[in-house]
């Protein structure tokens, strides 16, 4: 499953975060949820972030987007998936989602696990 940052966007004094999720599995997804580590752009943690991201349909691509108030989007130096929190769907398990999400970006800023 690809989750790619994909925009972020400044919001009145916060940042938008956009994510294209793509789930070209048979698979649903009941329960999605990300534990994400934003760090600013000298490395140092600036805020840690659980993002519900599901449900995701199977063969389909789903936007999502989340709030980080605080934070201007000229602060984010990177993105990293620190876990999947919850995962719950179709023939799934908490590993499956762990090994099978691969985060990418489109934008400035790096997104990894």
């Amino acid at each position: 499953m690809g989750v790619e940052l994909n925009r972020l966007e400044e919001r009145d004094g916060s940042c938008r975060v956009y994510l294209v999720m793509s789930n070209p599995s048979p698979r649903s997804y009941e329960a999605l949820k990300l534990d994400l580590v934003l760090f600013g752009t000298d490395g140092v943690i600036a805020r840690r972030v659980a993002v519900d991201t599901a449900p995701l349909r199977p063969t389909k691509t789903t936007v999502k987007l989340f709030d980080v108030s605080g934070l201007p989007c000229a602060g984010i130096g990177s993105v990293l998936l620190n876990d999947v929190i919850e995962c719950r769907g179709t023939d799934v398990s908490a590993t499956d989602c762990v090994a099978s999400v691969q985060p990418s970006s489109r934008s400035s800023v790096a997104f990894t696990k």
